[in-house]
């Protein structure tokens, strides 16, 4: 513990803010680093707990705190503090696959179980891991690592996603040759067209998929297995099969046809062909209203958009939209408003419920003056023109009463709605792929294993990430990678040393 006293004297601070007026003309990452000195001063923060709940990863109340990766927190925070950069990397590197996709997009369960936080404030645990990896990168502490000897085995990987690339990541370092297939025209899945620009540069999956290439992973771009590709075909060329495609099965809203309706969009597919016009227009510097959409959304400039969800997903659509020029915006969520602080019975160490106001969020108040979300409310109809166009919707209150969701007599409301964005989650992987391989399903609709195991029930096939565990974070993603990772070189080789 290299200042035994640091959590006393140092505050926390957090990484800066581009202000909110700069930030919406464009879709660049407007976080702005600390200064070295103060970043040190924030690792030295860390107590080095002698049973450190920040690396746990512990179910309680059946939520989990800490982080499923284990990452060494202590160890790495002691040594950011000594300004032992590169051993500290090396430490996050045991542990963590891409720090730079947790270190940007993950929610930080390891802060949310940091002893510093049961009466104050916790480490900057997730600001710390971000300048130690872009800090290896910018002095060239990573360099690829190419495996001495190969296996001889193949493994083909479906999906690049953070866990089809944590399980490409590992068996490629164990000596097998890896291929990963995916359908898009770039890799990253999600973390590429589901996460905006300016929560996630894509220059910086692009840098990874860089030295992936150089350690030799072979990534396949455009193909679509099941369609482009059989299973058959895959399974007689590879040793192994791992499909990590995701859970992108959205979940509908009673009533919305989004097929026959003008205006009503599932908030990935939205998200991602913003990100794809972004990409063809000039990237993240281009002038947000340069960005030009496939014609069938028109342009959002002068909407009224109301997006259905609260979660992460919900938010990037707010700050989407709202770098696009919308009028309004309006987010509906069925569940109650959270508590600002802790409840009595939500005790540290838990996952707090409490009510997070994100970037989006932000944005929205700043520049509408108001929240835009609006609680235990949802939409009870949806209003269109003779041509089938959106124009407003009616809404209203709801309450949770004996486990069932019943409406409040006399709330309706009437709302301008030229856009509506269905940001309601995932009820697990578009089934055409698992099909292929014959595969069965779980009753979530994502492929059945054994518990706590990554094997399907055709030989030599694996599943891993949200197509095996349901929708979930980036980092329980690369978790999952490098479990299955373990069981598919122990497959392969009667042995694992993964």
């Amino acid at each position: 513990m290299g200042k035994v006293t640091g959590f006393l004297e140092y505050e926390r601070k957090n990484n800066g803010d581009i202000p909110v007026s700069e930030r919406i003309r464009n879709f660049k990452e407007f976080h702005t680093p600390l200064a070295e000195t103060e970043r040190r001063e924030q690792a030295a923060r860390c107590m080095n707990c002698g049973v450190p709940f920040c690396q746990s990863a512990m179910k309680l109340s059946g939520m989990v705190t800490g982080c499923p990766l284990h990452n060494l927190i202590p160890e790495w925070n002691d040594q950011i503090w000594l300004s032992h950069d590169e051993h500290a990397f090396h430490r996050l590197n045991k542990t963590s696959n891409f720090p730079e996709f947790t270190g940007r997009v993950c929610p930080a369960l390891c802060e949310k179980a940091c002893m510093n936080g049961q009466f104050g404030e916790p480490v900057s645990v997730h600001d710390n891991e971000l300048f130690l990896i872009e800090k290896a990168f910018a002095e060239g502490y990573i360099k690829p690592r190419i495996p001495q000897v190969r296996s001889g085995k193949q493994v083909a990987v479906v999906g690049s996603g953070p866990s089809g690339l944590a399980v490409a990541d590992e068996l490629n370092h164990r000596g097998h040759a890896v291929t990963v297939y995916e359908r898009e025209e770039e890799i990253g899945g999600l973390l590429m067209f589901g996460i905006p620009n300016m929560k996630l540069d894509k220059a910086v999956i692009l840098r990874r998929k860089k030295l992936m290439e150089e350690e030799g992973v072979v990534f396949r771009t455009g193909v679509n297995v099941g369609v482009d590709i059989t299973a058959e075909e895959l399974k007689a060329k590879y040793d192994a099969v791992v499909l990590c495609c995701g859970a992108k099965q959205p979940r509908s809203l009673a009533g919305a046809d989004t097929e026959q309706m003008k205006g009503i969009w599932y908030a990935v597919d939205f998200l991602t062909d913003v990100t794809k016009s972004l990409l063809r227009t000039g990237g993240p510097d281009a002038d947000a209203q340069q960005v030009r959409l496939p014609q069938k959304y028109g342009s959002v400039k002068g909407k009224h958009v109301v997006v259905v969800g609260g979660g992460d997903t919900g938010n990037d659509c707010i700050g989407t939209v709202i770098r696009l020029g919308a009028k309004s915006v309006t987010a509906l969520e069925m569940m109650p408003e959270p508590p600002v602080e802790r409840a009595a019975n939500n005790p540290w160490p838990e996952w707090p419920k409490i009510k997070k106001t994100d970037y989006g969020h932000e944005e929205a108040i700043e520049l509408f003056g108001h929240d835009p979300r609006v609680y235990e409310t949802t939409v009870k109809e949806f209003v269109t023109d003779k041509n089938h166009k959106l124009t407003k919707i009616k809404t209203v209150q709801v309450k949770f009463q004996g486990g069932k969701l019943t409406e409040v007599e006399g709330s309706e409301k009437e709302l301008p709605c030229d856009m509506l964005l269905i940001a309601a989650g995932f009820v697990g992987c578009e089934p055409y792929t698992a099909e292929a391989f014959g595969l069965k399903r779980t009753a979530r609709g994502v492929v059945e294993t054994a518990p706590e195991h990554y094997a399907a029930n055709a030989d030599g096939i694996f599943t891993a990430g949200d197509m095996h565990r349901g929708q979930s974070l980036v980092v329980w993603a690369v978790c999952e990678g490098r479990n299955c990772a373990r069981e598919v070189d122990a497959y392969l080789m009667g042995y694992t040393v993964v």
